[in-house]
């Protein structure tokens, strides 16, 4: 691999992903692996089991893509032809890999599936010759990847779990084993800044940089600026990065949430952790999406302490104690009820820290607010902070549950490092 900014190409292979049966996930997650090694997704591609159309497809990008790169097509059945068309089209033949077949038979009869190995399965087997194999641990259609006409080809299964797996364990350290150089890259993750304001802000230095290189990435609702060097080594590369790291950290300031982190809210969990506090929630628009949210990531029962879904003004009242007359004059969507559902989530279940969510996710609004008006509150002790959000009419439920989410997590990070709760 020529040491040379690469471009990609994915081609997502199955009817059911036009149709919308299923979502295109191996997509986006082989792109998410690619930025992180400097190879450039220029295009995605979807295309039902069609050989003819397939084959066109694979013609384009060999005009447009340095690196061609399928997923789908690789299984048993009759429709499964991403192997043979793509064979064709760079004018290689098929043959039987005999440890494929071995594999196969093993997993297929030694683990309960059937007494016998389908004829069919076989083709599974079926790989292009001199290819790299890549073997899977994790079904049944082994990967592979070859070289030819100076292009880059790769092909991985479809199913998410198979694919995501796969891709990450081979395909990525064939990648780098194609290139004499090492590619390192970190991701600062950014809430309260749009990715526009962030191209604004480093334009210039961006469009002027070669190597390290830097890329603003817009995620559901908050935002990446990866940082991305090559080198001869990794320390190397470290080195490059360190001083462009320093500066965008002194330009971006407290927008900042982490380097090289999921979410938001798993740095929260970690600066739970370094203060040795708890918290609790109270939640009405979200729906225990905060709750489900941190509970997700392997040791939150240590640190939170339970939560309360008060979707209705009944459950307030009855739940959380809060005065029906305060509901009925301010509005279950007010900065009052918020307030009151994060002190007494805190004070009922003995936490540090309360939080409360309230809000409109649409579709209709109460004919006094637009839909998404959310509030959102935080109880600490000897000061309760209540913010309201406007973030979008047009915006799905979805959407609103989990930026309004992003706030208070957000909120809790800067409470905990002394920040302002509620930024200017």
């Amino acid at each position: 691999m020529e040491n040379k900014a690469l471009n990609a190409e994915i081609i997502s292979v199955g009817t059911e992903l036009l149709l919308g049966h299923t979502t295109n996930t191996d997509a986006r997650d082989i792109s998410l692996m690619l930025s992180e090694i400097g190879i450039n997704v220029k295009y995605h591609t979807v295309v039902g089991d069609n050989p003819q159309r397939l084959a066109d497809c694979i013609e384009i990008a060999k005009r447009r893509a340095d690196i061609i790169i399928s997923t789908g097509g690789l299984g048993p059945t009759c429709d499964d032809l991403t192997k043979m068309i793509l064979a064709q089209s760079f004018g290689l033949e098929l043959e039987m890999n005999e440890d494929e077949r071995a594999c196969l038979y093993d997993y297929l009869t030694n683990k309960g599936y059937s007494k016998t190995m389908t004829e069919n399965n076989l083709q599974q087997a079926m790989l292009p010759k001199g290819c790299t194999v890549f073997h899977n641990d994790w079904g049944t259609a082994p990967g592979c990847a070859f070289e030819k006409d100076g292009k880059i080809v790769i092909m991985i299964p479809g199913p998410p779990k198979e694919c995501n797996a796969m891709f990450g364990s081979c395909a990525v350290p064939y990648l780098r084993s194609l290139s004499d150089e090492t590619i390192v890259s970190h991701a600062i993750h950014v809430f309260g800044m749009s990715e526009s304001a962030l191209d604004q802000l480093f334009r210039e230095e961006m469009n002027a940089m070669t190597n390290p290189t830097m890329a603003p990435y817009a995620k559901e609702s908050d935002c990446l600026l990866q940082i991305t060097a090559k080198a001869k080594d990794a320390e190397t590369a470290e080195e490059m990065m360190k001083p462009v790291i320093e500066h965008c950290l002194d330009v971006l300031g407290d927008v900042v949430f982490g380097i090289d982190i999921d979410s938001v809210e798993e740095r929260v969990f970690k600066l739970l952790r370094e203060n040795k506090l708890t918290f609790a929630a109270a939640e009405s628009c979200t729906g225990g999406d905060l709750a489900r949210r941190f509970t997700d990531i392997p040791g939150a029962s240590e640190f939170f302490l339970g939560g309360a879904v008060t979707y209705t003004n009944g459950a307030k009242s009855a739940m959380l104690g809060i005065d029906p007359k305060l509901i009925e004059e301010k509005g279950a969507v007010s900065r009052e009820v918020a307030k009151e559902m994060a002190e007494r989530i805190r004070a009922k279940l003995g936490a540090d820290l309360g939080i409360g969510v309230t809000g409109l996710a649409g579709p209709d609004g109460d004919g006094v607010h637009e839909v998404g008006t959310v509030f959102v509150s935080l109880a600490a002790p000897g000061e309760t902070f209540v913010r309201e959000l406007h973030v979008g009419n047009r915006r799905t439920r979805s959407y609103i549950r989990r930026v309004s989410g992003n706030y208070i997590f957000d909120m809790m990070r800067r409470y905990m490092l002394g920040l302002p709760v509620i930024p200017e």
